[in-house]
């Protein structure tokens, strides 16, 4: 099972830190419109990924509800025809919700960056630390510690959950 460490954080200044993160990758950020739409599950969260000019993505993961830098454990696949998953899928399980948001995606090192525009609930960051086999989680939690300082990011700004949790929150 593939681990990272992964932060979640509210932008109070979205172009400054898109400066600051394009500015670390050395490159303009890739851009995606994305719609995932969140399962019901007995454990962790299971979403289906449609993206712009990307194939679809079955992700299933689990990861503690805390605001700050947590390690998270997934599995995901790709797929071939994301109707058909998705429908099936709600039949057998229910749909949550589904989370429509612009990304703005950056590599710095070994870090997936994203921007994220999140309809319904404003502009965040997430950080992605992607660790070795056997590496601990202890090493992403400090890069990510180091990204959150570069980017301007304080504990004050991290946000517990995923984006399906926020916008049920809301509703």
């Amino acid at each position: 099972m593939a681990r990272n460490v992964e932060i979640k954080a509210r932008l109070r200044d979205p172009a400054a830190t898109r400066r600051l993160v394009e500015r670390a990758a050395g490159e303009r950020a890739a851009e995606l419109d994305q719609v995932d739409t969140f399962f019901r599950t007995p454990a962790g969260r299971l979403k289906l990924r449609e993206a712009t000019g990307a194939p679809a993505e079955l992700i299933w993961y689990q990861r503690p509800d805390a605001t700050g830098p947590k390690e998270s454990h997934f599995e995901w696949a790709v797929v071939a025809d994301a109707g058909a998953v998705r429908a099936l899928l709600a039949a057998a399980l229910g749909v949550r919700v589904e989370v429509r948001k612009h990304r703005s995606v950056c590599l710095v090192g070994r870090t997936r960056v994203h921007l994220d525009a999140v309809e319904g609930l404003g502009d965040f960051l997430e950080l992605e630390v992607q660790l070795a086999p056997g590496e601990s989680a202890e090493a992403g939690v400090g890069e990510a510690r180091e990204l959150m300082r570069r980017f301007g990011v304080g504990d004050e700004d991290l946000v517990a959950g995923a984006y399906a949790d926020l916008l049920e929150g809301i509703r």
